[in-house]
């Protein structure tokens, strides 16, 4: 496994983490598949695990809690994130700060986590979502700065909404941010522009997510996919909206050298760009991590193929609800 400097913080990271919203909150995840893939991917080198209390609502926190109680080498890196308190996923600038993240509200969030994960620290705590709008209110300011002082937290970053790499900018010039989460893959490459530009400027980790667009990327959806009612991937692939994205996807295929997978392609794309410190995919079967942490290995993404991914950019428009 391959490793990188985590922007400020200066940890060394596995560049192929571990994504956790699936063995949390997907229809058809099994804890004890869950189980094992994330001993597996602790005994390969991948020493960064991203959760969230959302996550099947701490299912997938106490997960790890559980893999950790039997684990005999160096804690991983772990990272949560702290739901939203209207409920709202992505928020809207019209959202009043104290009704998302008042800052007693912050502090509740940070300690149910740290107990479902059976930890008196945690290494990065996010925020769910975000909006600039409340970037200059002092009160989540003092909040997270307490969080630190108080030693429940290492540091502070936030997962930006689908979409919006740019709505961060003002956060990140106040100085309490040290990493960002944020939508980047072989479509998704507009965090390119600007973003990572600014992030290498201020010395800000940049965590890549989705790396397979939900799915789409692995190469194993069909026009006719559908799942049980209530899993989100019936709005996020509308009849419509898959027949497009598979169309896209035979055409990322046929720019694939031989021998070259679509998921291993995607996510050497991905660690191409030098201020991604780690790319999450999530993981729910030993298969998925041995295949996916295999792109951990340093090794650099083909000129030529890079240029081929390029063509393959596709600029979405943010939905709200």
């Amino acid at each position: 496994m391959n490793y990188r400097r985590f922007g400020r913080l200066g940890w060394q990271v596995a560049e192929v983490g571990f994504g956790t919203w699936g063995m949390g909150g997907w229809s058809g995840s099994d804890d004890d598949r869950s189980r094992a893939a994330l001993r597996r991917g602790l005994e390969s080198g991948c020493n960064f695990l991203d959760t969230a209390l959302v996550y099947g609502n701490g299912r997938s926190e106490r997960l790890i809690q559980e893999v950790l109680a039997d684990w005999s080498g160096p804690r991983p890196i772990i990272a949560t994130k702290m739901p939203p308190k209207n409920g709202r996923f992505p928020a809207l600038a019209s959202d009043p700060l104290d009704e998302v993240y008042p800052a007693d509200y912050i502090r509740a969030t940070t300690e149910r986590s740290l107990a479902n994960l059976g930890i008196g620290q945690v290494d990065l705590q996010q925020f769910h979502v975000w909006t600039d709008a409340w970037a200059d209110d002092e009160e989540w300011l003092r909040a997270v700065s307490a969080l630190k002082e108080e030693g429940l937290v290492k540091g502070i970053g936030i997962s930006l909404n689908r979409w919006q790499p740019t709505s961060v900018f003002k956060a990140l010039r106040t100085g309490a941010i040290d990493a960002v989460q944020v939508v980047y893959n072989i479509f998704d490459q507009a965090p390119e522009d600007e973003l990572f530009p600014l992030c290498r400027e201020l010395d800000v980790a940049v965590i890549a997510r989705v790396p397979f667009d939900e799915g789409s990327l692995t190469g194993t959806m069909t026009p006719g996919d559908t799942w049980p009612e209530g899993d989100w991937r019936n709005t996020y692939f509308t009849p419509v909206k898959l027949r497009e994205t598979l169309s896209r996807v035979d055409k990322v295929k046929a720019d694939l050298p031989a021998g070259m997978t679509l998921p291993d392609a995607a996510l050497r794309f991905i660690l191409h760009h030098p201020a991604v410190s780690t790319v999450i995919p999530g993981m729910r079967t030993v298969s998925h991590v041995e295949r996916n942490l295999a792109a951990g290995d340093g090794q650099p993404f083909p000129a030529t193929l890079l240029a081929a991914m390029r063509r393959h950019r596709w600029d979405r428009t943010p939905v709200v609800s």
